[in-house]
């Protein structure tokens, strides 16, 4: 019985960080980019600071008509929103926030290869979206996405190895467990190709080619309205939580902190991934959109070589060590 229990109070704080985490991101992203665009739409709705423009949002999406095209394939377009988000939340099921099993919904023995797959998943939402629309704008949205995905995984995969080289596991656990804080420097260029391919297979700006609104409408989304496109943006905030936990998780120590032990784990957990989130966002204003060619280079000619030096530099170290 306390058994049951026990997974019962994991799957429902899991649900609740899918469920609030993104949304506060959503708002936060609203208030980022009013202070440093001058925006003064987001900073007032509601009164107070703003406080009502997710609120706005929601009503907004809710109230806007359900509309499905005519030659569209009705079952895999309504079913598209659902793949692209249900991914992430088996994501966070896997990922520690703080010390002990308690602080994870399930611990996974190949929980890095886990992660990285599920979230490869999440890129079929917007692959059946594109092609299921019968609308030419959004199936090249949705192959742009299958060619940033073949480019991107990749040095994602190679850089989340060379922790995995380090710790000597493949659980998320396990890599905490064997965290040690001269391991930021000694993974910096890891953890930088990590997170750049994670921003690029989310499509998050300045890798956002797949839907490029000035050039191709809104990419494999186009056709979508209401609730259905409110998931897709979900979907993404989803994402950048996932991505932000994950590179915390793996190269910043996770619920390792200067002070507090391990009772304030989940705190500097959260600390941190809020930290990169906000960089996720400040880089969306910051940077213009890259070209396709741009983008592909960017992967196979820098990212897929520092990855690979990362790896080699961990054997030496590991020999060293030894």
């Amino acid at each position: 019985m306390n058994d049951v229990f026990d997974v019962v109070v994991r799957l429902l704080v899991v649900l609740a960080v899918f469920l609030v985490l993104p949304l506060v991101i959503g708002q936060a992203e609203h208030k980022v980019m009013a202070h440093m665009q001058g925006r003064l739409g987001p900073m007032y709705a509601g009164g107070f600071h703003g406080w009502a423009q997710l609120v706005a949002d929601g009503v907004k999406f809710a109230q806007k008509e359900d509309v499905v095209p005519a030659a569209a394939d009705r079952r895999v377009f309504q079913l598209a929103p659902a793949v692209a988000l249900l991914p992430y939340l088996l994501v966070l099921v896997a990922l520690p926030i703080g010390p002990g099993a308690g602080a994870v919904g399930e611990v996974v023995d190949a929980g890095v290869f886990f992660v990285l797959a599920v979230m490869g998943v999440g890129v079929l939402g917007s692959l059946m979206a594109g092609w299921a629309s019968a609308n030419k704008y959004s199936l090249l949205g949705g192959l742009r996405t299958a060619a940033q995905l073949l480019a991107y995984e990749l040095p994602m995969l190679l850089a989340a190895a060379s922790v995995a080289m380090a710790a000597g596991t493949l659980s998320l656990p396990g890599i905490l467990d064997a965290f040690a804080w001269w391991w930021v420097p000694w993974q910096l260029v890891g953890a930088l190709v990590f997170f750049v391919a994670g921003l690029a297979e989310l499509q998050r700006p300045p890798f956002d080619m797949p839907v490029a609104d000035s050039e191709i409408i809104f990419g494999a989304y186009t056709e979508y309205t209401g609730l259905r496109f409110a998931l897709f943006m979900l979907a993404e905030y989803a994402g950048i939580v996932v991505l932000c936990g994950l590179t915390t998780v793996l190269f910043l120590g996770g619920w390792h902190g200067p002070w507090g032990g391990d009772g304030l784990g989940w705190v500097w957990t959260l600390l941190k991934t809020a930290v990169l989130a906000f960089l996720v966002i400040w880089l969306r204003v910051s940077y213009p959109r890259l070209r396709e060619d741009q983008l592909q280079k960017l992967s196979w000619t820098l990212l897929v070589p520092l990855a690979l030096a990362q790896i080699a530099l961990t054997g030496v170290v590991k020999v060293v060590m030894q």
